[in-house]
């Protein structure tokens, strides 16, 4: 499968906006996953695309406020969080899948190394 690379990650103050992006040239018909682990906690699933652009989401706790999409055209996957708080604060990962979307992660082949998303005052 095709490597995927993170980019957007970054230190913002509770209550700003990020946009995490996901190179995924060549995987118009994969099942893109965002996923985010904190130091000491299991991978977390959060949000997920297919390739017809359904969106599923995992993470009760970013419902309303974070987004996932995708432009095939560009090979991008995009994760739009908004209203962010302290708890966001996360590696994120973007994840690929020959299959529907999952919020397991061993259900995905291929990972990213991960973008440092810290949510701080």
């Amino acid at each position: 499968q095709s490597q995927l690379v993170e980019s957007g990650g970054d230190s913002v103050q509770p209550g700003g906006s990020l946009r995490l992006s996901c190179t995924a040239s060549g995987l118009d018909y994969y099942a893109i996953g965002w996923f985010r682990q904190a130091p000491g906690q299991n991978r977390e699933a959060v949000l997920c695309i297919d390739s017809s652009k359904n969106t599923r989401i995992y993470a009760d706790s970013v419902k309303g406020r974070f987004a996932i999409s995708r432009d095939n055209m560009k090979g991008m996957v995009y994760l739009r969080m908004n209203s962010l708080k302290p708890e966001d604060t996360a590696v994120y990962y973007c994840a690929s899948t020959w299959s529907w979307c999952s919020g397991v992660a061993r259900d995905f082949g291929s990972w990213g190394q991960g973008t440092q998303v810290t949510v701080s005052s």
